[in-house]
């Protein structure tokens, strides 16, 4: 049997220097995870939103417990985007934007009227109720519900909540599915 001795000498200098390089690759390895934790933590709160719908007030195109995921970030909102604001209380609120700032807003006979021209629904259910003409507000949204029967949408119509502002405004939705 024959042993073999590695007659080289220890360098304590290459040691030294091994142990700081895993330092710093460990180092650089949570760095990396937190950085991506980071990322995630940004866009879940301030880029994406994530609502679950609570009500039938926008079926047929949104039933209860959907689940829907919006951009907060970067948006444009235009006619018959589907957002979500804040309501007085605090409360999340989804509605579908029916009138833009400076446009007029009227309902006769169940028809949604913008600035005297009636508008294509082909999303709603029911039939709403009349409402005088009114104007939207500059830097301000009419919204309303999908579901027009009376009682079903506390939306735009109602005082309690009227126009949106654009500042309660939190983003715009992408997307969503049932559960």
């Amino acid at each position: 049997m024959r042993l073999e001795v590695d007659l080289h000498p220890i360098n304590a200098n290459q040691l030294e220097l091994e142990k700081t390089e895993k330092k710093k690759g460990s180092l650089l390895n949570w760095l990396g995870f937190l950085f991506i934790l980071a990322i995630i933590f940004f866009t879940t709160h301030y880029a994406i939103g994530i609502t679950v719908i609570s009500g039938q007030s926008m079926a047929p195109t949104l039933n209860d417990k959907n689940i829907t995921l919006s951009n907060q970030l970067l948006y444009t909102i235009e006619r018959n985007d589907i957002v979500i604001f804040q309501d007085k209380n605090g409360f999340d609120v989804i509605k579908r934007v029916i009138a833009l700032p400076n446009e007029t807003i009227e309902i006769k006979d169940g028809l949604v009227f913008v600035n005297g021209q009636p508008i294509e629904e082909e999303y709603i259910v029911g039939t709403a109720n009349d409402m005088e003409k009114q104007l939207v507000a500059e830097g301000s949204y009419f919204v309303m519900g999908d579901n027009r029967e009376p009682g079903e949408s506390l939306d735009s119509r109602s005082s309690d909540i009227g126009t949106i502002p654009e500042g309660k405004i939190k983003g715009k939705m992408l997307f969503s599915f049932g559960m």
